[in-house]
C-alpha cells in the first residue's frame, strides 16, 4: 500500500517537474521576433501576452507574410520603422497611379477608439476620396466646421489626375466637379481632418493614399510612394519597458490585457527582473 502510493507521488513530482516549466515557458516566450523579413518587436508582438495591450491583437503571420489589422479592415505590413515610429501598410482595394479601384471596395482606414492613443495616419500621408456624392459629409459639413479640399504635403488631386489610371476613364465619368458645377471628382484630406476614412459613411466610390517621407517635392504623382503610413507611439511606459529590457526581460502584459508586466523566463514582474518576482 505504502509502496503504491509512493510511487503514485513520485509519478506526480516528476509530472509536475517537467510539464509545469514546459507550460510556463511556452507561454512566456512564445513572442515571435519576425515574420518573412520583417522584425517584430516591442510595441508589437504576435504572441499574446508579449508587446505593449494597446497593440494586441493587431499583427498576424500568415503564411510569412505580416498582417495588421483593426476594424476597417487588414492590411499587408510592408515595413516596420523603429526609429521613426511608422509603419507602411498596402491595402489591395486602394487604388493608385497605375489602377483604380471603385465600387466602394476599398477597406479606408479606421482605427478603434481605443487604440487610437496609440496610432494614426502620420500627418504627411494624403487621402484622396474619389467619386463621393455630393451629400457627402465631406461637401455637406461636418459638425461646427467646414472641410475643404487640399494638398497635404505638397500631394493632391490636381497632380493625381494626371495619372495614367484616368486616362480611360475620364474625369468627367464620376461627376460634374472637375468640368463644371457640384463637388470634385476627387478631395485630397488630411486624416487628421475627418478622423476616419469610411468609404460607405462617406459615400465614395474609392480612395488613393500616398506619403512622403523627405521634405523635397518630387516628380509628379508616379513617384509617390503609394500605400498608408501610421505613426505609432507608447511614450507612457518607455520607461517601465527600458528597466524591464535592460534586465534581460521583455515587455508584455499580464491576463487582463491591461496590466504591463515583465517577463522574466518562467516568472513575471510587476516591474523588472531583478526585483521581487510576482505570480
Amino acid at each position: 500500500m505504502l509502496t503504491t502510493l509512493t510511487h503514485h507521488v513520485l509519478c506526480l513530482i516528476i509530472i509536475i517537474t517537467i510539464f509545469v516549466p514546459l507550460i510556463s515557458s511556452t507561454y512566456m516566450n512564445s513572442c515571435r521576433s519576425f515574420c518573412g523579413n520583417i522584425t517584430i518587436d516591442y510595441p508589437f508582438a504576435l504572441g499574446y501576452g508579449c508587446g505593449h495591450p494597446g497593440f494586441k491583437d493587431l499583427l498576424h503571420c500568415i503564411n510569412n507574410v505580416l498582417m495588421f489589422h483593426i476594424s476597417s479592415g487588414s492590411y499587408r505590413v510592408l515595413d516596420i520603422d523603429y526609429a521613426y515610429q511608422a509603419l507602411t501598410l498596402q491595402e489591395p482595394n486602394m487604388s493608385t497611379c497605375d489602377t483604380l479601384v471603385l465600387g466602394g471596395q476599398g477597406n479606408g482606414f479606421t482605427v478603434e477608439p481605443w487604440r487610437a492613443p496609440y496610432m494614426n495616419p502620420a500627418p504627411e500621408n494624403v487621402f484622396m476620396l474619389i467619386g463621393c456624392s455630393a451629400m457627402s459629409p465631406l461637401f455637406q459639413g461636418f459638425p461646427g466646421k467646414h472641410l475643404p479640399c487640399k494638398n497635404v504635403s505638397g500631394m493632391g488631386c490636381e497632380e493625381y489626375y494626371g495619372c495614367r489610371a484616368w486616362d480611360g476613364l475620364g474625369h468627367n465619368r464620376l461627376g460634374s466637379g472637375y468640368f463644371g458645377s457640384g463637388p470634385p471628382v476627387c478631395c485630397a484630406v488630411p486624416y487628421e481632418a475627418i478622423k476616419s476614412i469610411n468609404l460607405t459613411k462617406l459615400e465614395c466610390e474609392g480612395y488613393s493614399s500616398a506619403y512622403s517621407l523627405a521634405p523635397i517635392r518630387l516628380n509628379g504623382p508616379s513617384s509617390w510612394a503609394y500605400g498608408i503610413r501610421v505613426k505609432f507611439w507608447v511614450k507612457e511606459s518607455e520607461e517601465f519597458c527600458g528597466a524591464c529590457e535592460a534586465t534581460g526581460g521583455a515587455c508584455g502584459y499580464g491576463l487582463d490585457g491591461i496590466k504591463q508586466i515583465c517577463m522574466c523566463g518562467n516568472s513575471n514582474s510587476t516591474s523588472n527582473c531583478d526585483s521581487g518576482l510576482s505570480a
